[in-house]
């Protein structure tokens, strides 16, 4: 057995057999059985790649066990079958164990272990893979890492970002972190609930299901009344009896949008105070000069957004294109808000709006990213009002194809805010008073110029899942008037296919002048998640090829066949969650769903860092003057983008849990009535059910089904009994009776009314055949559902 030969990656020469480190000072453990040049055994890569996160790509591996030529190709074919058999997955460039931590990874410190020691979990965690990994955080000493530099320091409530590793001991937590950064401290409020107590004073119900109930004094009520959501601070722990709190502010009723938005908020420590230092200094910018600026202010660029847009950071403009080697074309102008000239690296607004990552929008609420006095002043594109952006003009061919473009930073008016719905009302012969005189020199051209730009997106061929958003609409009060789907239009379309296309531009400008840069990325499926699609799509009878090239046509042609058959939501569904998720990365994959090779997010600065980022490289590759992306910057892309992809995905989950309150609340008052559902998701426990009308997801616990043993079918995604061969699938529209609603939670607990239907042959037979998971199929009486969306 030969050693693996040093390299940069591992100046020591310490040989990779001994893993399991967190630190020069970890001990060792026992060595792989490694003979270098020869391809390894399928077990020494799992435990190569679970004890080397940090050499899991393709190329690590190769370099690690020094193989060439063709033992590279048979390691790639190996490296396939562990995905397609669900071993491995993709994170990014690297590979991991399902269920596993990426090498770097955004932590909240929870708690402590009985030794004292800091304990955190990873700040978002899919719901399906279970409890969230436990991670030990080492802490360095104050010198830093071999005494260079000052090492972060951490502390309870923080928010850090992390190196991760492979514990050495396996009777604590699977992993160890090194920090990198400390990204938020966060304090040490919390919240709940009061309850008034006789004669003053009273008691706060905690909201997370892990909290504990506290005592509040007269003295320290701070003048919430009963039901009232509050933040609290703890006052005084004592050996014996309740902790007691102090109230620091009253939300609100925990019946209106605002508290209920507010649980989120605090429950993923979303930032949404802006600290003085930050208001001060949106307050004290100054206005954008015409240095380095064309003027374009007789440009009739127009803005398109919702109706309720408080905002407006795009504007477009098109017409047809003159040249006559371009017949039949047409140029499409973007100009976006020019948020990189108020923005400055290192400034208190760059450090608050990193720390934010994106805007997040609730129901009736918006935690911005950015001040008001920027985001909806200076950066917004008002009407008749001199703005400055950055604009790029595309020049597509009559086929759709973009032949060129160049990007400008300018000075510009808009010449008009519409809504989507105005305009779309102009183009369909509706036009009002407003949108009357545009019609001709600015409407029908950008219409015009999106029918040129759809030929190319037709044949592109991106993913196109038929999944409604739906919208909750709230009464003056803050509760649930309604949930409804709003139509979409053309002008949706229009506005979304141009700033695809000035994303594109973006990329391909910032890769021709080798600016680092961080990109919209989007990994195609796992193999393994594609095997279970192709079981699944099997019992309906529609093939999917086997292989690791798919592409987005390759899903198109599965929706187009699940079209207008009682399988087509079920089957959106479905190719849906084989979809891997789209995150930020200074690397380039492509955009799987978008069927792109290069794709940055530029078009929103106002609520997106990245977009921030992408504006700064572009202002400094084109020598565009001030406000330039930095070499500080550059090197630190990486923890950037793992930052903000965390941000985003804490936004969605803190926006979906507060529609899912909002919702329980708004049904709390109808237990024991029926409703229309759809089986929306099927597993082990239960089924999920969703309330169309409503946009809610519920839980029917497999134990409330009936007296039948039921059995778990992954491949048919269907729940059935042994005895009687009844069952549910995936998409079946059922009958449920609402059982219990927890508003706090988010939580509604149904009980099936509709009788099971006769399963398919193939279902039946998996049965006779053995199942091939006799796990806890069945709950006792009386177990509580899991609380949340599946």
């Amino acid at each position: 057995m030969s050693r693996i030969p040093r390299d940069r990656t591992n100046p020591a020469g310490k040989r990779p057999g001994k893993i399991g480190r967190a630190g020069k000072d970890a001990p060792a453990v026992e060595p792989l059985n490694i003979v270098h040049g020869a391809l390894p055994s399928r077990e020494v890569i799992l435990r190569f790649i679970a004890d080397h996160p940090q050499k899991a790509s393709k190329r690590e591996l190769a370099k690690a066990f020094g193989l060439k030529g063709d033992s590279r190709v048979e390691l790639k074919h190996m490296l396939q079958e562990l995905e397609q058999e669900g071993m491995l997955q993709k994170n990014r460039k690297s590979l991991i164990r399902p269920g596993a931590l990426p090498p770097v990874t955004v932590l909240d410190i929870t708690t402590r272990d009985k030794d004292g020691d800091l304990i955190g979990r990873p700040a978002e965690w899919p719901e399906d893979q279970g409890v969230a990994p436990a991670v030990a955080i080492r802490q360095q000493s104050p010198a830093g890492r071999q005494g260079k530099g000052k090492a972060p320091v951490a502390g309870l409530g923080d928010r850090i970002l992390a190196k991760i590793f492979p514990a050495v001991d396996r009777g604590g937590p699977a992993y160890t972190a090194r920090i990198i950064k400390v990204i938020d401290k966060r304090r040490g409020a919390s919240m709940g609930v009061f309850r008034a107590a006789p004669g003053g004073g009273g008691r706060l119900l905690p909201i997370e299901r892990r909290g504990e109930e506290m005592v509040i004094d007269p003295d320290f009520t701070g003048g919430a009344k009963d039901g009232d959501l509050v933040e609290i601070e703890v006052a005084r722990l004592g050996r014996f009896g309740l902790p007691r709190a102090k109230v620091l502010s009253v939300v609100g009723s925990v019946g209106s949008e605002k508290a209920i938005s507010m649980i989120a908020i605090h429950a993923h420590g979303i930032p949404h105070v802006f600290p003085p230092a930050v208001i001060a200094e949106a307050e004290d910018v100054k206005p954008a000069t015409m240095s380095h600026r064309e003027d374009w202010r007789d440009v009739p660029l127009i803005t398109i957004d919702p109706a309720d847009a408080k905002d407006h950071d795009d504007a477009v403009y098109a017409e047809l294109d003159p040249s006559p080697d371009n017949p039949g074309g047409v140029i499409v102008t973007v100009a976006i808000a020019d948020v990189s000239w108020y923005v400055r690296p290192k400034s208190p607004l760059d450090r608050e709006a990193l720390k934010r990552g994106n805007s997040v929008y609730f129901p009736d609420r918006v935690v911005p990213m950015l001040p008001e006095r920027i985001s909806n002043d200076l950066c917004s594109l008002k009407e008749g009002v001199d703005r400055p952006a950055l604009a790029v003009r595309m020049s597509f061919s009559g086929e759709g194809r973009k032949i060129g473009h160049t990007f400008h930073r300018v000075m510009m008016k808009s010449a008009a805010k519409l809504s989507y719905q105005q305009a779309q009302a102009a183009i369909d012969g509706k036009p009002d008073d407003k949108t009357g005189p545009m019609l001709e020199p600015i409407l029908k051209p950008l219409w015009h110029a999106y029918e040129v730009m759809k030929r190319g997106r037709d044949r592109r061929q991106p993913l196109e899942l038929d999944m409604p958003e739906r919208k909750i609409l709230l009464k003056p009060d803050g509760t649930v008037d309604r949930v409804h789907v709003p139509p979409r239009l053309d002008a949706h379309k229009l506005i979304e296919e141009m700033m695809i296309q000035a994303n594109v531009a973006a990329a391909e400008t910032l890769e021709k002048k080798r600016q680092p840069l961080i990109y919209r990325i989007h990994d195609g499926p796992t193999l393994a998640k594609q095997e279970i699609l192709r079981e699944f799509l099997a019992t309906l009878g529609i093939p999917l090829a086997k292989g690791g090239n798919m592409r987005a046509n390759n899903f198109n042609g599965i929706l187009a066949k699940a079209d207008g058959t009682p399988h087509q939501t079920m089957v959106n569904e479905m190719v849906l969650r084989s979809q891997s998720q789209a995150i930020y990365g200074p690397e380039n994959i492509g955009h799987f769903g978008l069927n792109l090779m290069k794709y940055a997010h530029f078009t929103s600065p106002i609520r997106r860092y990245a977009d921030l980022i992408v504006h700064r490289a572009l202002v400094g590759s084109l020598g565009f003057g001030e406000g330039g992306i930095t070499t500080e910057e550059e090197a630190a892309l990486d923890d950037i983008a793992a930052e903000i992809s965390t941000f985003e995905r804490r936004a969605m989950a803190a926006e979906r849990e507060t529609v899912d309150r909002l919702i329980a609340h708004h049904l709390s008052g109808r237990v024991g009535e029926e409703f229309a559902g759809r089986v929306s998701g099927v597993t082990k426990s239960g089924l999920f059910i969703a309330l169309p009308e409503y946009g809610a997801d519920g839980f029917v616990p497999i134990s409330t089904l009936g007296t039948d043993y039921f059995i778990y079918d992954e491949a048919h995604q269907a729940l059935s009994g042994e005895r009687t061969g009844l069952g549910y699938r995936l998409g079946d529209n059922v009958t449920v009776k609402l059982a219990e609603a927890i508003p706090l939670a988010g939580a509604l607990r149904f009980e099936m009314v509709s009788e099971g239907r006769a399963m398919p042959a193939a279902v039946r037979s998996f049965h006779k055949a053995g199942r091939r998971d006799r796990g806890p199929l069945r709950k006792k009486p009386g177990t509580r559902p899991p609380r949340g969306r599946h």
